[in-house]
């Protein structure tokens, strides 16, 4: 499998399955990784190959795997879309078409598990960075996928923030993939691919593929 922009290959020759409860995605940046994790949920189909979770293919069945597949991005403000905190994180239940009165009730649940309720009826655009990296993790919860991707989720966090991200990761119930630069974030986690200008150069135990990652920059100038 493998995906270019124009005359720009991204990823080439790549073979993976991901059966793993956590797993992780390293590499510089430039080296492919964001699009990996977006081929994940259907919003980057390959142009060579196909993707597929749970037997559908993302480029026929995109819907489908997007529904079991959750993705929160980098940069919480490129996916919080509705004013209020609330009208946010109801969104995704909305096209759904979750019922008003089930709707109401999951997101009084989401936003109490995240630290969230008291901001409710507050604007979205409002809240701090951690607090907007938490809406916009309740977001996909509230819509109960199967797998979460996550796009370094603690790159634009303080300290305390990132931490807090980092233990809600490690809590969660569903298979997560997490791109990150946040080495210590990986602790923990079954399995770390480690890819570099375009392909998947190291594919081991967090440890192994760390050292390997560790090791290869190393040597760039």
């Amino acid at each position: 499998m493998g995906h270019s922009y124009g005359a720009r290959t991204v990823l080439a020759d790549l073979t993976v399955r991901l059966t793993e409860r956590r797993v992780g995605v390293v590499g510089a940046n430039g080296s492919g990784k964001s699009t990996f994790a977006r081929l994940l949920n259907g919003l980057v189909v390959p142009t060579e190959g196909t993707v597929t979770v749970d037997s559908l293919d993302t480029r026929t069945a995109t819907r489908a795997v997007r529904r079991r597949v959750g993705f929160v991005f980098q940069d919480p403000d490129a996916q919080i879309v509705h004013p209020t905190v609330a009208e946010d994180v109801a969104f995704g239940l909305e096209n759904m078409g979750v019922a008003p009165a089930e709707r109401a009730e999951r997101v009084a649940e989401v936003l109490t598990r995240y630290g969230l309720a008291g901001h409710a009826d507050h604007p979205a655009h409002l809240l701090s960075g951690g607090q907007k990296q938490l809406l916009a993790l309740a977001g996909v919860l509230v819509m109960r996928p199967a797998r979460i991707v996550l796009d370094e989720p603690t790159t634009l966090l303080d300290l305390l923030n990132a931490r807090r991200v980092a233990l809600l990761v490690a809590e969660l119930e569903q298979s997560v993939v997490v791109v990150t630069h946040d080495l210590p974030l990986l602790e923990g986690f079954d399995r770390v691919l480690v890819f570099d200008t375009g392909r998947l150069v190291a594919d081991d135990s967090p440890a192994a593929a760390i050292a390997a990652y560790r090791s290869l920059m190393a040597g760039r100038p």
